[in-house]
């Protein structure tokens, strides 16, 4: 009884103090107290649920017979606006907060919010004779997708980081592996987009049918249509990731061996971090069967380093070596710390004692995190915290890392290679071939004195632009519209817009992400 009261006690104390000092300075000045006592209980909470409803669904098969249902009433909502005149445009009813991107939407609380209520995944399909493939509705995440396909034998060729990214925000939006030096963008491995346009009507789209269609949609951000399915590719997985890890001083040795793998495709990941001008580890992995038991590394596991922090000691020991990480853990292998942003919520969490009594719990849902974060909070991180994912050609990598450097200094820096293809949508190479590029993440609180998050953010977007390179949109966007038009290719986007009647249905894509539009 006598540890029963004295932690009565600490709980009366600690609600004590939170009235002495306010809810509000609490959230701001000691965020980690409000995130480890309620947000990573709940996070766990909603992990548990989200988990259990997808494989009963799926084991059950209950999903194929409730999608054409979903679909019906979605159409349904459509011409119900279009019926009361369409006063104003329409977006999803998704709230803002339970996406992964940091910027809240506006727009949720003035437009037409449609009910997309679809977390599906539909089919598995092996049995095809040219290409097997995954079906699922928008809103199924990489978490659901990597538990399903791994336990079958297959992955996604690109199957992005984080957990709670979603079908839909990778097709609207964008999405990136460590194996897209092979493969190209998350667009690139989808074979079919189903949609409900805006006059209600429902559309597939592929390479042969509905071609235009299926070239606009990704990077639109949902204005052009509703998306009820994706099909997408999938590929025979193995059990480890033959990971290797190899620390590089000086920035043009960094540039020249990160090139150098990145066009090898015997590589099956290639990735980079680096942590200063001149100093990074460059990793490359393959996907084997077997494994050396002296050199595995379960990293996933919750009392494990955080993984950028594993990577770090390598280059602090300088020194190369080999690991076998299993694939799922692989894939995930920046969520437990959401690459490194964690640490700057909780600074404590890589604690190895932090790490065995409650890193089974963590990462606390970015959801979560955004629906408790406040006024206050939200424009401290606005002003002096930066999240931007660049995608510059290859060939300037090492400018680019310069200019990142100059601009607002931020390590680690991430640095992932992709294949861009020719194509005609949104984002495309200017050249009349493919062209390798290469993404640079920058996640964290700029280092650079006087950073001001507007003008260096600009600075930025003007050199990437220069280089014929492209933003994540997911980001804070400070384009003004001309210059993002410079960037984006929007020929065949605004022709089927007004082809598709999409101009009085759903705003512009610069009109919905970029802050210029929007304040």
């Amino acid at each position: 009884m006598d540890p029963l009261l004295y932690l009565g006690g600490l709980v009366v104390l600690f609600l004590l103090w939170i009235k002495v000092k306010g809810l509000d300075y609490v959230i701001v000045h000691q965020r980690w107290i409000f995130v480890c006592l309620f947000l990573l209980p709940l996070s766990v909470i909603f992990d548990v649920y989200y988990y259990m409803r997808a494989w009963l669904i799926f084991k059950m098969c209950s999903a194929p017979k409730q999608h054409d249902q979903r679909v019906r009433d979605i159409q349904r909502q459509v011409r119900v606006w279009r019926k009361e005149g369409g006063k104003t445009h329409m977006c999803t009813g998704r709230p803002g907060w339970l996406t992964v991107s940091l910027r809240v939407g506006k727009y949720k609380k003035t437009n037409k919010n449609i009910m997309i209520n679809m977390m599906d995944i539909l089919e598995v399909d092996t049995q095809r004779q040219v290409g097997q493939t995954l079906c699922m509705c928008p809103l199924v995440n990489m978490g659901q997708i990597t538990a399903l396909l791994n336990s079958l034998g297959w992955t996604l060729p690109v199957l992005p980081e984080l957990d709670d990214l979603t079908v839909g925000g990778l097709v609207m939006g964008t999405g990136i592996e460590s194996s897209s030096h092979i493969y190209g963008l998350f667009q690139h491995i989808c074979v079919a987009f189903e949609l409900v346009l805006a006059d209600g009507s429902l559309v597939r789209c592929t390479e042969e049918e509905n071609s235009d269609l299926f070239h606009a949609v990704p990077w639109s951000c949902g204005t052009l249509g509703f998306l009820v399915a994706a099909e997408i590719k999938i590929v025979p997985a193995r059990y480890w990731v033959r990971l290797q890890y190899e620390p590089i001083r000086g920035l043009e040795n960094i540039c020249r061996r990160f090139s150098e793998a990145s066009d090898d495709k015997n590589n099956t990941f290639v990735e980079g971090l680096q942590y200063s001008l001149d100093e990074a580890v460059i990793m490359t992995g393959t996907m084997t069967d077997t494994a050396e038991p002296d050199k595995i590394n379960r990293i996933g596991l919750h009392y494990k380093p955080w993984f950028f922090k594993h990577v770090e000691s390598y280059l602090t020991g300088n020194n190369t070596a080999v690991e076998y990480i299993p694939l799922r853990h692989y894939y995930h292998r920046h969520t437990r710390s959401i690459f490194w942003e964690l640490q700057d919520i909780i600074p404590f969490g890589n604690h190895p004692v932090f790490r065995w009594l409650f890193g089974w719990m963590v990462p606390p849902k970015i959801s979560l995190l955004k629906l408790t974060q406040g006024e206050t909070i939200r424009q401290l991180y606005e002003q002096h915290h930066v999240v931007q994912d660049m995608l510059v050609p290859m060939k300037h990598i090492q400018s680019a890392i310069a200019r990142f450097h100059q601009d607002i200094h931020v390590y680690p820096l991430w640095l992932c290679p992709f294949v861009l293809p020719l194509g005609r949508g949104m984002v495309h190479p200017k050249g009349e071939e493919a062209e390798l590029y290469v993404d640079i993440g920058a996640y964290g609180e700029p280092m650079v004195k006087h950073f001001q998050a507007k003008a260096s953010c600009r600075q930025l977007e003007q050199f990437v632009r220069e280089v014929h390179g492209f933003q994540m949109l997911y980001a804070d966007v400070y384009m003004e519209r001309s210059e993002f038009w410079e960037m984006f290719d929007g020929t065949l986007y605004h022709r089927l817009r007004k082809e598709l009647g999409c101009q009085d249905a759903f705003p512009e894509v610069y009109d919905k992400i970029c802050k210029a539009a929007r304040h």
